[in-house]
């Protein structure tokens, strides 16, 4: 459910940050939460409109220090046209597409924390677009997989009703924060743009797709 409440751990796990910060967040108001006696507690459809209004920005965090290419972290092979219509089973192909990038040393942690990630809270940003994202110990460098979907997927969570057709999956390494954050800003902000959704959508190959997402 949208208005679930969840703990200072689940928020931490959602958000890939330590609890403590999390905590301190709260303390300042700088993320939605409320006190229920002396413990904070977070509205999960809060949570997820807090998440997604800083995917959409385009700002960059104050620390950036990296240009991001994306032709660093996406290959013509990491590319996938999927045929499935529910979420689960375009996230795993998805998943097991990314895991054969060198970066990821584990593709069976990778699948099923994509998957537990997906499930606490939904990784739909609107416009038909989710990003799936993940920070392990076993990914060494930041990577990523495109999904252009040929049917609907219904069966996300969407901010906008839109039923989501491109998947845009990163996986990176624990100690990369700022580096993933910018990433996800970056493609976020990319994808705004209709242009680019319809050109990818309409791509009939890896190469085509992959030449719309890495020009500058």
């Amino acid at each position: 459910m949208g208005d679930d409440i969840l703990t200072i751990e689940e928020v931490a796990k959602y958000l890939r940050v330590s609890e403590r910060t999390v905590y301190d967040w709260a303390q300042k108001g700088e993320i939605p939460a409320g006190k229920i006696g002396t413990v904070w507690r977070f509205k999960k459809s809060e949570i997820e409109n807090w998440v997604n209004e800083r995917l959409s920005s385009s700002q960059k965090p104050a620390e950036s220090s990296h240009v991001i290419s994306a032709k660093n972290i996406l290959s013509p092979d990491r590319i996938v046209f999927i045929e499935h219509s529910t979420k689960h089973d375009a996230i795993v192909e998805l998943a097991q597409n990314l895991a054969t990038a060198p970066q990821v040393k584990n593709e069976k942690e990778l699948v099923e924390e994509i998957l537990k990630r997906e499930e606490l809270m939904s990784t739909a940003i609107g416009r038909g677009i989710a990003i799936p994202h993940v920070r392990l110990s076993s990914v060494t460098d930041l990577v990523m997989s495109v999904g252009i979907c040929k049917h609907d997927l219904l069966d996300f969570q969407t901010i906008d009703d839109s039923p989501v057709r491109l998947l845009i999956m990163i996986a990176a390494a624990y100690n990369q924060h700022s580096y993933y954050l910018q990433t996800l800003s970056f493609f976020s902000s990319k994808l705004k743009d209709k242009a680019v959704r319809d050109a990818l959508l309409e791509c009939k190959d890896p190469m085509q797709a992959y030449n719309i997402l890495t020009t500058e």
